[in-house]
């Protein structure tokens, strides 16, 4: 009889233990940490550029052009591998075109991309731009995430000094604090070698907990062909074509806007740019971009959608008038289409990179190259929300 008395307390005592241990824990008490349920979900990229689009960055601009797909590449070599979203402030000063242009921070990188393109160099010469309006768009017009463990970050980009003689313009040093809040580091890339703009780049950097780097003004990004380039921008066109959207008209119209960005950036821009974006979508981290919502292959394949299930209108147009096991059929042969490139990309994006790596070898390394600058910002400062990156780690 007491053993059973002795029992029932024990497991008493047990029960109340594990129901008030949670208000144990948040009453300061001292307590072992609990479990990390959360450690294997994915780590969170998000990365806004504001970049002064005035006549003397030309060169700098065409770098980002050629360099945005590398500068995701290079991201998403990180372990674990992080869902990467990126954004872009393109700022002038009063009196230009315009002021400032926000793209909203997105996984969708060929709609941005493809923005990105029709950027052109132009306005500007009288000195100082409006760098304190594209600070403030980039922190508070941009849907940043309320997630406290996400790698966020700012590089602003330019080579003239900010107004600092515009009354109603709210000062870099109140927006950069608004920024420490929302857990935003924001670092700082001189073009070119004014000393006013070297002298309010070092503060902006400072105060925002991040780096401050001095590059040419053409932008000192590498720049070198290979042989895998070509081939790798025509798996890339393949590749896109095994995409099939689904969903309700307004949805498809959606995505049909996704497909024109890339078909944009296949017929604009250069074959190594096209050969970038190829490496970065082959990643895990480049899923997004490629598939976009809806895509019909890669729900069926995996199970999340039956294709029964999907009404005959949501189909994609072309497998309206099929029959279900001609619509089977074609599903199954753009999955197995997609694998094989897939793998015949991943395996020519390690040949690209290792012949890029020697090459930069040869030619004495890129310390100072526009690459090497931003990944070495971005490895410093993610490595403080658990992001890991090889030595190597760098796409170019």
């Amino acid at each position: 009889m007491k053993s059973k008395i002795i029992a029932l307390a024990l497991f008493a005592i047990t029960v109340a233990t594990v129901a008030f241990y949670p208000s144990y824990q948040s009453s300061g008490a001292i307590a072992k940490p609990p479990v990390d349920t959360l450690s294997n979900e994915r780590s969170h990229i998000e990365v806004v550029f504001a970049l002064d689009t005035t006549g003397s960055m030309s060169g700098l601009i065409q770098a980002a052009k050629e360099k945005i797909w590398s500068i995701a590449s290079t991201m998403a070599q990180a372990d674990p591998a992080p869902e990467i979203k990126m954004g872009l402030v393109a700022y002038r000063d009063r009196g230009d075109d315009y002021v400032t242009r926000v793209v909203d921070l997105s996984d969708d990188l060929d709609s941005l991309y493809a923005t990105l393109m029709d950027f052109q160099a132009a306005g500007g010469g009288d000195g100082p731009e409006s760098v304190n309006q594209a600070l403030s768009d980039a922190v508070h017009k941009v849907s940043w995430s309320q997630n406290p463990n996400a790698y966020k970050v700012v590089f602003l980009v330019g080579d003239a000094p900010p107004h600092m003689d515009y009354q109603d313009d709210v000062k870099y040093h109140a927006t950069i604090a608004a920024a420490a809040q929302k857990g935003i580091v924001v670092n700082a890339i001189q073009c070119g070698a004014s000393v006013p703009t070297a002298q309010e780049w070092q503060k902006i950097a400072k105060l925002g907990k991040g780096r401050y780097f001095q590059v040419e003004q053409e932008g000192s990004a590498v720049a070198i062909a290979t042989p895998f380039d070509e081939k790798l921008a025509e798996l890339s066109k393949e590749l896109d074509d095994t995409r099939l959207y689904y969903g309700s008209a307004e949805e498809k119209d959606k995505r049909q806007q996704k497909i024109g960005a890339a078909d944009k950036l296949h017929k604009g821009s250069s074959v190594e740019s096209r050969a970038r974006r190829a490496a970065f979508n082959a990643s895990q981290s480049g899923e997004a971009n490629f598939l976009g919502e809806g895509e019909l292959v890669a729900d069926v394949a995996s199970g999340r959608v039956h294709l029964e299930s999907i009404a005959q209108e949501q189909l994609p147009d072309p497998m309206q008038a099929m029959a279900p096991q001609e619509q089977k059929a074609l599903i199954t042969e753009k999955s197995k289409r997609r694998n094989e490139l897939q793998r015949e990309i991943k395996e020519m994006a390690r040949s690209r990179s290792d012949f890029l790596k020697k090459k930069v070898a040869e030619q004495g390394g890129a310390k100072d190259s526009l690459d090497h600058k931003v990944h070495s910002a971005i490895r410093e400062q993610a490595g403080k929300q658990g992001l890991r990156y090889k030595a190597d780690a760098l796409d170019y």
